[in-house]
């Protein structure tokens, strides 16, 4: 875990909507290093959230990279509206896709990071046959499609394993974890081999954004220290 750069990127899904400005500029005040980007259809998954014209418009406060998971099915339609809109990476789910290596290459060709995203239930196996593809893998620790729910403890055992794949590779490739991260779990998922956390309800639940941000990443110092 010593010399493995963490990153934090906060979920906007939990900020306040009636003033999103100011909460993303608050969070990357604080030390945020992206801005996670929900995209849900109420088709993929049960919600509906935000498009391409809200990330269009946070993309000017924005001095993070912007960070946009897409949990939509079909998934090919709607990238090149989130890179014109400032994504600088795009996930998706493989179930999602009708041809998962087309997608990855379509993200790339649009000059994203393309990244993967594995639900609780779904096996790491994609990864065989793409991972030279891949820039990002995102493990889901929570069922996807609302915020605030509680992590799912077995989701460490699959960043372990997705730790191995990658190291496997000699590839610079980032490890995300998306669900009921908080901090007093934010170490274990480190030491399982995560360093991007996304972070909801645990950043914009408290009163002081700012301060949330850094309770994060003083636990992973902590951790880091520790190892």
């Amino acid at each position: 875990m010593k010399g493995r750069i963490f990153r934090i990127a906060p979920s906007i899904l939990s900020a306040d909507f009636a003033r999103l400005g100011d909460e993303v500029r608050a969070v990357i005040a604080a030390g945020a290093d992206l801005v996670h980007f929900d995209v849900m259809d109420n088709h993929y998954v049960p919600n509906l959230t935000v498009g391409p014209l809200v990330c269009e418009a946070i993309r000017p406060i924005a001095t993070v990279p912007i960070d946009v998971h897409l949990m939509v099915k079909p998934v090919d339609r709607i990238v090149p509206d989130f890179a014109e809109a400032g994504a600088a990476i795009i996930s998706f789910h493989p179930e999602a896709s009708e041809h998962v290596h087309r997608t990855l290459s379509l993200i790339r060709d649009q000059g994203c990071k393309a990244g993967l995203v594995f639900n609780p239930a779904t096996p790491l196996d994609y990864l065989d046959h793409v991972i030279d593809k891949v820039d990002l893998v995102l493990i889901m620790s929570v069922n996807p499609g609302f915020g605030g729910q509680s992590f799912i403890e077995s989701a460490l055992a699959k960043v372990k394993e997705a730790r191995q794949r990658i190291d496997a590779t000699g590839r610079d490739i980032w490890l995300e974890v998306d669900g009921g991260i908080k901090h007093d779990n934010i170490a274990a998922v480190a030491a399982a081999g995560a360093d991007t956390f996304v972070a909801g309800s645990a950043i914009f639940g408290e009163k002081d954004r700012g301060a949330a941000v850094r309770r994060l990443r003083d636990e992973l110092k902590r951790a880091t220290m520790n190892a």
